[in-house]
């Protein structure tokens, strides 16, 4: 039966190419990924620290909590891509909210600080406003994670109709 062998040998087999696992942040804006959040978020922490003697200790707190969470948002993007409104997020509380809110506030005279505007202290309203930057960068987490949970149990369910019993069965 030499009709069914080959007459000559196969030939060699090559090697595939290497392939350089693509980006998955690519999509995104040079200012959206996730090194680029990671250095706003350390500009505005150095500007909190270099700020710390004109700041009230409990604005330093907040604000350091606040950039500890948009640190936790970015490092989400080691799971899986960072959802673009979690981008735009962290960047615009990193490097417009809370630099803005801190400098608006060191322009203020020391000695007008604890000084009543409008019935509150600009002392008041900077720790106010910090509390909110906190719980926006908090709520940002938040849906960060459960996106992470939901694409978790999204996973499940595909993995349960696929190795499990289906209706479809004959």
């Amino acid at each position: 039966m030499a009709w069914f062998r080959r007459s000559e040998p196969p030939p060699a087999r090559q090697a595939a190419p290497a392939v350089e696992p693509s980006d998955p942040h690519a999509d995104l804006p040079a200012d959206d990924r996730p090194d680029a959040l990671r250095e706003a978020v350390r500009g505005v922490v150095r500007l909190v620290n270099a700020s710390a003697g004109a700041l009230p200790v409990e604005a330093v707190v907040a604000a350091r909590r606040t950039t500890d969470l948009l640190v936790q948002v970015v490092d989400t993007s080691e799971v899986r891509p960072l959802d673009v409104y979690a981008a735009i997020s962290v960047r615009a509380m990193a490097t417009d909210y809370l630099p803005t809110t801190v400098r608006t506030y060191l322009a203020v005279g020391p000695d007008l600080v604890d000084v009543p505007v409008s019935g509150t202290t600009p002392r008041q309203a900077l720790l106010a406003q910090l509390a909110d930057l906190e719980q926006g960068a908090a709520d940002v987490l938040d849906a960060t994670r459960r996106q992470d949970v939901a694409a978790l149990m999204t996973q499940g369910r595909f993995l349960q109709t696929k190795f499990t019993g289906s209706d479809l069965d004959l």
